[in-house]
């Protein structure tokens, strides 16, 4: 668990969002154990590949302080990460565990766990700052992979850009004024996943091209 990331992307401090720092504090006090700050990214910050998700969910990361761990989430996510060379390990147990990401770090857009899992507007773009900042400071970016409507919005606020001009579907490719790719996934929720919305079959051929492309197999996406 990295908490000593740059402040402009990461702050283990911030209580910006008084309802999500009332809940946090409620959750320490119910969950001694828990983590209960806001989650930092995770994964190599060299890497082409970033991952943008919704938000820490309350017995997954804001349990254990490292991104889609300790829930439903995270198994579809790592063991295909895995599959496709992004990770050393295809299962995420604790932010201790030795797992490492490989060319791919994994971000979200609300760094702190909200009630029922849903943000607010205003919650959203008091935290788009720090993902701003962590594009901006990412220029060896290639690839974008946002899960679901939340994350693909707040990637392209945080650039700058209309989002008329990028509307949200699944394996819906997007060419960023950067010349970065911009990739949409359904959410790997457990809603999702056990409504068949979102397939392992799906979600692999996902990665797959992401996979080719970076490793110059597939010229383009889109």
């Amino acid at each position: 668990m990295d908490v000593h990331e740059d402040r402009g992307v990461y702050d283990i401090d911030c209580r910006r969002c008084d309802r999500l720092a009332h809940y946090l504090d409620e959750t320490k006090r119910a969950y001694p154990t828990y983590f209960c700050r806001p989650v930092p990214p995770f994964g190599d910050k060299g890497a082409r590949f970033l991952i943008v998700g919704l938000a820490p969910g309350l017995h997954g990361a804001n349990a254990t302080g490292r991104a889609f761990t300790g829930d439903w989430c995270g198994p579809l996510l790592y063991s295909s990460l895995h599959r496709f060379g992004f990770a050393s390990r295809a299962a995420s147990l604790d932010a201790n565990d030795g797992l490492e990401l490989i060319d791919c770090r994994i971000s979200n857009s609300v760094k702190c766990a909200p009630p029922q899992n849903k943000p607010d507007l205003i919650e959203i773009r008091q935290c788009n700052r720090y993902l701003a900042v962590e594009l901006a400071r990412s220029p060896q970016l290639e690839i974008i992979l946002s899960l679901g409507t939340i994350a693909h919005r707040a990637v392209i606020e945080a650039l700058g850009l209309p989002i008329r001009m990028y509307r949200f579907g699944h394996h819906r490719h997007h060419l960023l004024p950067s010349g970065v790719k911009l990739i949409n996934s359904y959410h790997v929720s457990r809603y999702n996943t056990q409504t068949k919305r979102l397939t392992e079959p799906m979600f692999h051929a996902v990665l797959a091209e992401v996979r080719d492309f970076l490793d110059g197999v597939r010229p383009q996406l889109g």
